[in-house]
C-alpha cells in the first residue's frame, strides 16, 4: 500500500494561526450540557478520534486533561497514529471551560489550540435551552501543504462533535420528578 497524501507537511518552520466560533442552542439545561463535558462515559458518545483500536483518560479538574489515540487508515494511504492530549486551564461548573490540546499525528504535533466554552441559559426559550459558544485558537505548527485544508479538518471537525453532543444530550435518561398529583412517584 502506498501513501497517497495530496499534502506534504510544510518545512518551512511558518505557523498558520486561525480563531473560530461556534454558537449552538441545545435542547438542554447548562448544567446538563456541562455534564456531557466532564462526565467520561457521556462524553465518549460525542468525543471520538476517528479510526480503531482508540483509547481514552478522562481527569476532568483544573490541571488535568485527556488522552486519546488511534489508528486512522483509509484504502487510499498507510494507517496514521493519532494522539490526542489536553489540559484544562479553568471550569466554571455550569457556566465555562477553557482548556488547550494538542493533536498529533504519526508522531508530529500538527496543530495546538486553546478552547473556550461559554454555556449560558437561553433568556428566550427557558431554563432547559442553552446557548454554547465555542471558540478556538489554532496554531498550525506543521500544516499540510499551504495549511487550507487543515483549518477546514479543524472546523469540521469541531461542528460534527458539537453535532453529537447535542446527540448525546438528546439521548441522556431524564430524571422523574415526584410531583403529588401522581402518587406512583413518591
Amino acid at each position: 500500500m502506498t501513501d497517497n497524501r495530496d499534502h506534504a507537511i510544510q518545512q518551512d518552520g511558518a505557523v498558520l494561526h486561525d480563531t473560530f466560533a461556534v454558537s449552538l442552542r441545545l435542547s438542554a439545561a447548562p448544567g446538563d450540557v456541562f455534564r456531557a463535558f466532564a462526565d467520561a462515559e457521556v462524553r465518549r458518545r460525542w468525543f471520538r478520534l476517528p479510526g480503531s483500536g482508540a483509547t481514552y483518560e478522562h481527569d476532568f479538574r483544573v490541571g488535568g486533561g485527556e488522552t486519546a489515540s488511534s489508528t486512522f487508515a483509509t484504502f487510499a494511504m498507510e494507517p496514521q497514529q493519532l494522539a490526542y492530549w489536553s489540559r484544562y486551564l479553568d471550569i466554571v461548573p455550569d457556566t465555562r471551560i477553557v482548556y488547550v490540546y494538542e493533536s498529533h499525528v504519526d508522531g508530529v504535533l500538527r496543530w495546538t489550540s486553546l478552547v473556550t466554552v461559554e454555556l449560558r441559559a437561553d433568556a428566550d426559550a427557558g431554563a432547559d435551552e442553552t446557548v454554547l459558544t465555542w471558540t478556538e485558537q489554532v496554531a498550525f505548527v506543521a500544516p499540510a501543504g499551504d495549511g487550507s485544508d487543515d483549518l477546514l479538518h479543524v472546523r469540521g471537525g469541531t461542528r460534527l462533535r458539537l453535532n453529537g453532543l447535542a446527540v448525546a444530550l438528546a439521548q441522556r435518561p431524564r430524571t422523574a420528578v415526584p410531583d403529588s398529583s401522581h402518587p406512583e412517584l413518591k
